[in-house]
């Protein structure tokens, strides 16, 4: 099994900055990726951005330029800055890590952290 804890979430105004961060433990395969995912209200759950143990990165266009990914694969840890936030930004937060094991990929996920960006 795969835990994650997610920090960083909060309120924050438009224009404003915030880091998540999400660290790993448990059984975490030497090829996995790990990303952020986000859901608003009345919304599906989407991907906001990625980053896989190679360190190849993959955004959702509206948060290109914005958002950065990163992991520190020492510590299993993938954090996500974001800058320039906007009203519609606003979501609960899922960090993801998808194990790339012998027998299929497996999913795990966090908890969940607010992020609500007041106009």
């Amino acid at each position: 099994q795969v835990q994650l804890v997610e920090s960083g979430g909060g309120l924050v105004q438009a224009g404003g900055s915030l880091r998540l961060s999400c660290a790993a433990s448990g059984h975490i395969f030497s090829s996995n990726d790990m990303g952020w995912y986000r859901q608003a209200p009345g919304k599906q759950r989407e991907l906001v951005a990625a980053i896989i143990s190679g360190g190849s990165t993959n955004y959702a266009d509206s948060v290109k330029g914005r958002f950065t990914i990163s992991r520190d694969n020492a510590n299993n840890t993938v954090y996500l800055q974001m800058n320039s936030l906007k009203p519609e930004d606003r979501a609960v937060y899922y960090c993801n890590l998808k194990n790339w094991t012998p027998w299929g990929p497996r999913d795990y996920w966090g908890q969940g952290t607010q992020v609500t960006v007041s106009s």
